[in-house]
């Protein structure tokens, strides 16, 4: 069985010193995502990316998943205060 390859969010501009200095930009398509095509990383540099224990000390990256699942909350949230609001 193959396993799927994760896909994270760029959500700040960063210049990957792991990857010959390849650039990502969080709103430039084909370089807000990371890991970009090709590019096997591992799970330390997904942390260090995900965390703010990195060079510009805030999280560059974002697991794609949980941006919407968290969008997917919000409307729910919305949704129930409008319906709510209605009776």
């Amino acid at each position: 069985m193959e396993e799927k390859e994760e896909k994270y969010e760029v959500i700040e501009n960063f210049r990957d010193s792991k990857d010959d200095e390849y650039v990502y930009l969080k709103n430039v398509e084909g370089r807000n995502i990371y890991p970009r095509q090709g590019l096997k990383t591992s799970k330390e540099r997904i942390a260090e990316l995900s965390s703010s224990k990195n060079k510009i000390g805030k999280p560059s990256i974002r697991k794609i998943e949980e941006k919407v699942k968290t969008e997917q909350k919000e409307n729910i949230s919305e949704n129930s205060k409008e319906n709510k609001s209605k009776e």
